[in-house]
C-alpha cells in the first residue's frame, strides 16, 4: 500500500503543508503526518513510499496545487530523489533526531518500530546507580548553554533523599523532581521545538530513565507558550504513554512508578535559567535564585531537582541503547557525542544539522548551510544566541565544541548559529543586545537591570558621532561592570556580543554618525 508522508511541524506548516495533506486525503491518498527532516528550506518537503517501512523518495516545496499533478515517478524539478540519501542528511549523525521526520510522532507503534523505548528497557534491568555511571561515562554535558555534565548532576540528586515541599504540613508526601527547561527562547533555535513536535516520546522516554536513575516520581517539561503544536503534540503523547504504561504506578511492570506534566511559561527569556525557571513554575515571577543551595540539592519547591534541557534528556535513550562507550566515542575532546546544530539568519539552507562536536563553523555554514542566502559574503556568524558573540568569516575554521569555541572567544550555547552577510551594521547588533537584556532583565540586580539601559544610551551616542571615542571607554567599563556584577548569565554574558562586535569590528563603531535602527521595542 503506497503511503504519503507530509509533515505537522510548525515550520512546514507554516508554507502550506496541512492543505497538501488536505489534497492528497481528498484524492483517496494514504497519508501519515510526520515531524520535520529538518531541511527547512525545502519545505513542504513531501515524501511517497509504496510501503509504510520502505525506502522513500521525496519532493521539496510543494505546494497544494501540485498535489494533483504528482506521481511516484515524477522527475520534475522539485522531484529529490531517495531522502535519505541526499547528502545533507547523509552527512549527518542523528543520534538525537534519529526518528524526527521519520515517524508518526503520536503513534506509539512507529516509536517501538523505530527502536523506541530500548535505552528505557536496558535501564530499567539496570541498578539506578549503574544508569547514573552510564550517564557520567558517556560524558554527556548539558546541551542548554552550560555544557554541565549531566552526569554528575544525576549523581548529586540520586545521593540526596526525597523531601516533602517547602511548608508541607507533617506527613506530607516526599518527592524528588525531574524538570525539563523547554523554554528555548534564544533567537535562531528551534531544535527544542522540532523534537517535541516531531519525536515527543523520545523525551518522555529519557525523562523517564533520568527519574528510574535518582529515584525522582515526579517531573514537569516547562513549555514555552509560544510553542502551542509543541504543547498540543507533548499533552496528547503524555496521555498515550499513561495508557501504554509508559508512565504511571508501574511503568513497564517494573514496579517503578513516575508521572510528567507540562507547565507553560508566560514568554519570559530569563526564564531559561535554571533557578528563574524554578520560580516561575513555583507560580511567582520568573527571576533568578541566589545560588547555593544549588537546585539539585533544594529545587522545585525545596525538593532535590534534575534540570536538563530538552536536548540533553532525549540524548540519553540513545546512550542508553547503544552504549556510553559509543556516545563518547564521538565528538572533540571533553564535549562528547553529537549536538543539534541549527542554521538561521541570512543563510540559503536553514535547517538542522546533527553531529558529532568538532565539525566547524565553516563547515555548517558553507557546506551544510551553503553561504548566505543573499549570496553575498558572509561577515558575521553569531553562536551561542542573542548573548553570544560573533565569529568574522575568517574564524570560522574553529571546532563547534566547548573548549574550542570558548578559547577563540565564541560560545556554543544551544547550537544555533546566526548568519550575517556583509551589508550588517555591527554597531547596531551591539545596541541590540543590550536592548535585548534591557527588554528581557528580571530586574533583581543593578548591573543588569540599569547596565543595559545605560548601554543602549552609550550605543547611541557612538553612533551619533558624539565623542565616540570616549564613549568606547566607556562601553568598556560598563561591559566589565555587568560582567563581573550580575547575578546570573543574563547580564552576565551581554558583553560578550557588543565587545565582540567592537573589537572585531571597530571599524563600524569608528565612523561617527553612523546608521543606528532606533528600535521600538526588545
Amino acid at each position: 500500500m503506497s503511503v504519503w508522508f507530509v509533515p505537522k511541524d510548525a515550520a512546514a506548516k507554516s508554507v502550506g503543508a496541512d492543505q497538501i495533506a488536505e489534497r492528497l486525503i481528498a484524492q483517496g491518498e494514504v497519508v501519515i503526518r510526520t515531524g520535520s527532516r529538518g531541511l527547512l528550506w525545502l519545505e513542504p518537503l513531501v515524501e511517497w513510499s509504496d510501503d509504510r517501512y520502505g525506502d522513500r523518495v521525496g519532493w521539496c516545496n510543494v505546494t497544494a496545487e501540485q498535489c494533483l499533478d504528482v506521481l511516484p515517478t515524477s522527475s520534475d524539478g522539485n522531484f529529490l530523489g531517495a531522502v535519505d540519501d541526499l547528502d545533507y542528511l547523509a552527512r549527518q549523525q542523528r543520534w538525537i533526531f534519529e526518528r524526527v521526520g521519520i515517524i508518526d510522532p503520536l503513534d506509539g507503534d512507529d516509536f517501538l518500530y523505530r527502536g523506541g523505548l530500548a535505552g528505557l528497557k536496558r535501564a530499567l534491568a539496570m541498578t539506578p546507580n549503574d544508569v547514573v555511571e552510564a550517564i557520567v561515562a558517556s560524558g554527556l554535558r548539558g546541551r542548554g548553554g552550560a555544557g554541565f555534565p549531566a552526569g554528575i548532576k544525576w549523581r548529586t540528586v540520586a545521593a540526596q533523599e526525597p523531601v516533602a515541599h517547602a511548608g508541607s504540613g507533617a506527613g506530607a508526601a516526599k518527592h524528588k523532581y525531574i524538570c525539563v527547561n523547554a523554554d528555548e527562547g534564544d533567537s535562531g533555535t528551534f531544535a527544542d521545538r522540532m523534537l517535541m513536535e516531531g519525536d515527543p516520546f523520545c523525551l518522555i522516554e529519557g525523562m523517564v530513565i533520568a527519574a528510574w536513575a535518582v529515584g525522582a516520581d515526579l517531573g514537569i517539561v516547562y513549555l514555552r507558550s509560544e510553542y502551542p503544536d509543541a504543547i498540543a503534540t507533548l499533552e496528547q503523547a503524555l496521555e498515550q504513554a499513561r495508557e501504554r504504561g509508559w508512565l504511571g504506578a508501574n511503568i513497564l511492570g517494573s514496579g517503578f512508578g513516575f508521572d510528567i506534566e507540562i507547565r507553560i511559561g508566560a514568554g519570559s527569556y530569563v526564564c531559561g535559567e535554571e533557578t528563574a525557571m524554578l520560580e516561575s513554575i513555583e507560580g511567582r515571577r520568573g527571576m533568578v535564585r541566589v545560588k547555593p543551595p544549588l537546585p539539585a540539592i533544594k529545587g522545585l519547591f525545596g525538593t532535590p531537582t534534575v534540570i536538563n534541557n530538552v536536548l540533553t534528556m532525549a540524548s540519553v535513550p540513545s546512550i542508553m541503547a547503544r552504549g556510553p562507550e559509543a556516545y563518547a566515542a564521538l565528538g572533540h575532546g571533553r564535549s562528547c557525542g553529537t549536538q543539534v546544530f541549527q542554521l538561521a539568519g541570512n543563510i540559503a539552507r536553514g535547517g538542522i544539522v546533527e553531529t558529532a562536536f568538532g565539525v566547524t563553523a565553516r563547515a555548517l555554514v558553507h557546506d551544510f548551510g551553503g553561504g548566505t542566502r543573499s549570496g553575498r559574503p558572509v561577515r558575521a556568524v553569531q553562536t551561542g544566541g542573542p548573548l553570544g558573540p560573533y565569529l568574522a568569516a575568517d574564524e570560522l575554521d574553529v571546532p563547534m565544541a566547548y573548549e574550542a569555541l570558548a578559547e577563540a572567544g565564541g560560545m556554543l550555547g544551544h547550537g544555533g548559529l546566526v548568519v550575517f552577510d556583509d551589508t550588517v551594521d555591527m554597531l547596531e547588533q551591539a545596541r541590540f543586545a543590550m536592548e535585548f537584556c534591557a527588554e528581557e532583565s528580571c530586574g533583581k540586580c543593578t548591573p543588569c537591570r540599569i547596565g543595559a539601559v545605560r548601554g543602549v544610551e552609550v550605543l547611541e551616542r557612538i553612533a551619533a558621532g558624539d565623542d565616540a571615542m570616549q564613549q568606547q571607554v566607556l562601553l568598556r567599563d560598563l561591559c566589565e561592570v555587568m560582567e563581573m556584577g550580575s547575578l546570573c548569565a543574563m547580564g552576565g554574558l551581554t558583553p560578550k556580543p557588543v565587545l565582540s562586535a567592537l573589537n572585531t569590528f571597530s571599524e563600524d563603531f569608528d565612523r561617527a554618525g553612523s546608521k543606528l535602527i532606533v528600535r521600538s521595542g526588545g
